[in-house]
């Protein structure tokens, strides 16, 4: 009688640790392409008082949240969704979610993303014809016959031209240089008389807000920003900062890339941000423009 107790004890205490944790974790794909999507689901199997804690993605950075979907309720579970992307390839861990369930923590699994770069096949390029062997060229001896008449006209022409332009004045036309800066600003008012956001034309928005950033950059801090990617910008960006003493502060950096990276999203991942959001970005590309001048020309300017 002790022997069964005691089975029937451990059979439910088995059970019961079976099934203490409520919470599961899972993805469509394991493996994508730079700039592919993932579905990643954490489901709580039963309706309680659940609160999703702010997903945790990979501590490099690479993987991106490109959608925060809203909780769902599917028979008796509850369901939060994300979809998640990455433009850096590699292998990347998603670490462990915390979810409360009746104010008691649990985590899910950590999961393994996989981002793998974009082969070209170079068996389906086209192929061209041998081209036939070039003629000799010309040398000066076979037209040095012309020059008996080619140099007595142009001398000529050249007489005729001086009597009839000599008495006119010269107007030289003066250049005016514009401050990067300023051209920046000006451009950026330029985009807004534009009425892009209105058109709902949000990626050539974008796609003109980041180049008036890029072409400031490159113009005024001498930085290569048109060709960059926007992971390889940012560190050009904080590198030569901290080794040239320009005082740019971390925040303006964070804000420069928060930009560049939504831009991306909305130009690769098909990302349609709330018009809310994009004033937003527009207001905070002034601000970088504006933050982002070197202190050492902002000291110049004072004097």
């Amino acid at each position: 009688m002790k022997k069964q107790l005691i089975f029937i004890l451990f059979f439910v205490s088995v059970f019961g640790f079976a099934q203490e944790n409520p919470i599961t974790v899972a993805i469509d794909t394991a493996t994508i392409r730079i700039g592919e999507q993932i579905q990643y689901k954490i489901v709580v199997d039963q309706k309680r008082n659940v609160l999703f804690s702010k997903l945790q993605l990979d501590s490099l950075g690479k993987v991106e949240v490109v959608e925060d979907l809203p909780i769902d309720t599917i028979k008796n579970k509850l369901e939060k969704k994300y979809i998640l992307t990455s433009f850096d390839s590699g292998q990347y861990v998603i670490p462990k979610q915390q979810v409360l369930v009746n104010n008691r923590k649990f985590f899910t699994d950590s999961l393994l993303v996989n981002v793998a770069t974009v082969k070209v096949d170079t068996t389906k390029q086209k192929m061209f014809p041998i081209k036939a062997i070039k003629n000799e060229p010309k040398t000066f001896d076979d037209y040095k016959h012309w020059l008996w008449w080619i140099i007595p006209i142009l001398v000529l022409i050249a007489v005729v031209l001086y009597f009839i332009f000599r008495k006119k004045e010269k107007k030289e036309t003066i250049k005016i240089a514009i401050p990067p800066i300023q051209e920046a600003l000006q451009r950026l008012k330029e985009l807004d008389e534009k009425h892009l956001l209105e058109q709902k034309k949000i990626k050539i928005y974008y796609s003109e807000l980041t180049d008036i950033v890029r072409t400031y950059i490159e113009k005024d801090i001498h930085i290569p920003a048109l060709e960059s990617t926007t992971n390889e910008l940012i560190e050009t960006i904080t590198d030569f900062n901290e080794s040239s003493k320009l005082g740019i502060s971390k925040e303006t950096i964070q804000q420069l890339k928060e930009v560049l990276q939504n831009a991306d999203l909305v130009k690769f991942a098909k990302s349609k941000p709330i018009v809310e959001e994009i004033k937003e970005h527009r207001n905070m590309s002034e601000h970088i423009l504006q933050n982002l001048k070197p202190v050492k020309e902002t000291a110049n300017e004072v004097e």
